[in-house]
């Protein structure tokens, strides 16, 4: 394996100018274990102030260590669909998928990271459920779908993973960016679909992690809801078994 020298981080963002701009400098001054980073955020259409933002803070790391980039989608495509053309724009030998609503704190960088630079892991998962870390005490019946599907997701794709639904997930970034063109998925349906088609690769090495978790109301902009997890179960279904 070559010797890893650079992470890819994507973000996608979607009506966040609450709290874009404090995610960035995070990510710009995480550790990332001496890789050099590169930050691809992609912005799903947003009508509020995100936009502006994100064009300002780009000239403002212009000249940082980081290689900073935005791209602004005019309409509104969907996580998934971000997410996949992020993929497309990467050139780091990790890529990392990083929230822009501080739910997942980039302090985790470090255990996120070491199993693909010591070699152990082609992909990593980042569990809210396996975990001694600090997390949010939230929505109950979001924990219980979460760990339905997560468990229906296994049992289709002979994985034992705990939280399939994280937004947490890293990857070699030959492997991702050779999976990014079959991406379907436009919405939230890329957690079962990336799984899936990650299941079928033979020889993956799949590891997973304990993080941090501190999750957010509707109040505070949460967006996903029941709606995206019946859709979750037929996806499941979809890209595992007629895919």
């Amino acid at each position: 394996m070559k010797k890893i020298k650079t992470l890819s981080v994507v973000m996608p963002t979607y009506h966040e100018e609450n709290f874009v701009e404090t995610i960035i400098d995070r990510v710009v001054k995480a550790n990332s274990l001496n890789l050099k980073k590169e930050l691809i955020v992609v912005d799903d259409g947003s009508t509020d102030k995100t936009p502006q933002i994100l064009k300002r803070l780009e000239k403002k790391y212009a000249r940082s260590k980081v290689s900073f980039k935005v791209f602004l989608k005019r309409k509104n495509q969907g996580k998934g669909a971000v997410i996949k053309y992020g993929f497309t724009k990467t050139t780091g030998d990790i890529v990392l998928i990083q929230d822009a609503d501080l739910e997942y704190t980039p302090d985790d960088y470090p255990k996120l990271l070491s199993p693909i630079i010591d070699d152990d892991a082609d992909v990593v998962y980042g569990s809210r459920l396996s975990t001694a870390e600090p997390h949010r005490v939230l929505y109950y019946w979001h924990s219980v779908a979460n760990k339905l599907l997560t468990t229906f997701s296994n049992m289709l794709t002979n994985l034992n993973l705990t939280d399939m639904e994280t937004g947490y997930k890293v990857f070699r970034g030959d492997l991702i960016r050779k999976i990014a063109p079959k991406l379907e998925s436009k919405r939230f349906g890329f957690e079962p679909e990336i799984t899936a088609r990650l299941s079928k690769i033979k020889g993956i090495k799949i590891y997973e992690v304990g993080i941090s978790y501190f999750g957010r109301t509707y109040e505070e902009g949460k967006k996903i809801g029941w709606r995206d997890g019946v859709k979750a179960i037929w996806e499941i279904i979809k890209f595992n078994l007629l895919k």
